[in-house]
């Protein structure tokens, strides 16, 4: 059955990221031209940042090539390795979080994943498009995005344990409210600690900024709904037909 479910959360993981990447391609590459047509001679920004070569330096990889295979590939890698780890998680979570469908657990698995693992971290460090960062501090803005996601993570997996021995004394939504109010003061503490990073050259165009930051968001969004929506189905039909055989 982990067999069975992980083959099938990989398969919602694929189907997720070809979904994503038509948002992305979509709504986000028109914001990333236009900011790499700032970095450009002529136009209203320089780059700062080492991610794109400057006029002197050859490009790598075509720009054709990074906006369609390079992001179809990257996503979709993405989208199969979540949905990898989205189905071990329903297998040790299925039963545990009450009687509920398999549906309506993967469902509660991914949005709160997509909390802890994305948003709480993108509040805290937003993407930037190219023309944004300094190319020395690329190294540093990693580790502490990683850092704050390896953090959030982790209050949220204490959260959901606690959460559940709280829900067995107090009741279910009592539980509920408490995990969520610790975790919510865990990382604000945390946020609150980290250093911020604020690199944006005041003459990037704000317009632009919001654009691919929205979208950034929204490729998140149909990823995660798009996972959790066709794992929920799979994870429903698979335990349905187990349930079947077995009466």
């Amino acid at each position: 059955m982990m067999k069975t479910l992980l083959v099938r959360g990989m398969l919602a993981g694929l189907i997720a990221g070809v979904l994503a990447f038509g948002f992305a391609y979509a709504f986000g590459e028109p914001s990333v031209n236009t900011a790499i047509g700032l970095e450009e001679p002529g136009g209203h920004s320089h780059s700062h940042d080492a991610s794109a070569p400057s006029p002197e330096e050859e490009e790598l990889v075509p720009r054709d090539i990074q906006s369609t295979l390079g992001l179809l590939t990257g996503v979709l890698v993405y989208g199969v390795a979540i949905g990898g780890l989205l189905s071990l998680a329903f297998a040790f979570a299925q039963g545990r979080l009450g009687n509920l469908r398999p549906r309506v657990t993967a469902l509660l698995l991914t949005a709160g994943a997509f909390a802890v693992v994305f948003l709480v971290p993108f509040l805290k460090y937003p993407a930037n498009p190219p023309a944004v960062g300094q190319p020395g501090t690329i190294g540093s803005r990693t580790e502490l995005y990683f850092g704050f996601v390896a953090v959030s993570l982790l209050a949220g997996i204490l959260a959901t344990v606690f959460g559940r021995k709280l829900a067995d004394r107090l009741g279910a939504w009592n539980g509920f409210l408490l995990a969520a109010a610790g975790y919510l003061v865990v990382i604000g503490v945390v946020a609150w600690l980290m250093p911020v990073v604020d690199e944006v050259p005041p003459t990037f165009p704000a317009s632009t900024l919001w654009s691919f930051r929205t979208a950034s968001v929204g490729t998140q969004v149909t990823l995660w709904l798009a996972l959790g929506l066709s794992f929920g189905a799979f994870a429903e039909k698979t335990l349905n037909r187990r349930t079947a055989v077995a009466a």
